[in-house]
Formats: C-alpha cells, structure tokens, sequence
C-alpha cells in the first residue's frame, strides 16, 4: 500500500499533512491535527474498519465487523474459520459457521486476508499486511511461526535468474519440528 504523507485539502490553498492511526488493514487516515485529538480505541477502529469494508467493495454488516475484529485482534496471526467460530460463540455473537466461510471467502477476493493450506491441515487465514513473509509450520503442535530472512530472498532471486527468470512471487513454508533437547544441556 503506498500513500503520500502530505494531500492537500481542496478547501485550503496549503497541503495538511495526515497520519495513520493504528496498524494493519485497520489505519485510519486523518489530518496530524485531528489525530492528535482522536484516540484509538474501540470506536475509531470500528470506523476505520467499516471504512475498510467499504474501500474493497463489501457492504458494511455485523458478522464481516465481527469476523475484521477478531482477525486483528487475535495473538494467533493465522485462525481457521472453525477458530473464529467459536471465539464468536464465546463472545456471545450470533453468527453461523456458513456465515464465517462465506465472509472469509469474501475477504480474500477483497485481497482483504490470505488463505492458506498448509500440508496436512485445513485452511488458515490471516490478514494481508502487503509484506512478504515466509511460513514455518511446526508438524508437532500446528503452530505456525512467520519469519523474513533477506539471505534466503537472494538466493532464490539468484536461482531464478541462473535458470534464465525473474522471481515474482513465492510461497516458501518450512514444515519444522522442536530440536530435542540434549541430555547434557
């Protein structure tokens, strides 16, 4: 996502400069005056949220407010639509199964999260940061761990262009396992 960290304002002759408040898909962008005044808390992401809803398409309704909110605010960054279920049950939401999958396959069309199938298991989303980031997936627990190492992109843009090609785009995920533990140590 690239913006321009000064847009002028139709109605002034002087450019204002804005700010983003918050993280992720949730930014909302406001002039640094205004943002000084407005707290990031609940509200103002709901806004920024329906904001987001509305920038890609979707109409605004409660279970895809619900669905954004749980995506952002969940500590696991990859959640199967089974895992958002049940954090609505236990928020008391009333909000279908069915309802999840469809909003969920709705979002990756919005490029809104991303959908993966990792060997062995079934899909996991997370939302689309627009930066690139690679996957080790432990075959013990599921967890799964995202990591960037700028040596390991060299190498593959360097076997791409050994091979006569330019890499543009990859999807690396390492299936792992917790080292066992020495008995000296």
């Amino acid at each position: 996502m690239q913006f321009s960290w000064l847009k002028p304002i139709s109605r002034w002759s002087d450019p204002v400069e804005w700010v983003i408040i918050g993280a992720h898909h949730t930014d909302l962008y406001l002039p640094a005056v205004a943002a000084a005044q407005v707290p990031w808390n609940r509200e103002t992401r709901y806004m920024a949220n329906r904001q987001e809803l509305r920038e890609a398409g979707l109409k605004v309704t409660l279970p895809r407010l619900k669905i954004l909110e749980i995506l952002e605010n969940n500590s696991t960054l990859h959640m199967s639509a089974e895992d958002i279920y049940k954090e609505l049950l236990e928020t008391g939401e009333d909000i279908g199964l069915a309802t999840v999958y469809r909003v969920l396959t709705q979002f990756e069309a919005a490029n809104l999260v991303i959908r993966h199938n990792f060997e062995g298991g079934h899909s996991v989303f997370e939302l689309d940061s627009d930066g690139h980031h690679d996957h080790m997936v432990c075959i013990e627990s599921g967890e799964v761990v995202e990591f960037v190492n700028e040596e390991i992109e060299k190498i593959q843009h360097a076997i791409a262009k050994e091979h006569n090609y330019e890499l543009v785009d990859h999807n690396l995920v390492l299936y792992v396992r917790p080292l066992k533990k020495d008995k000296n140590s």
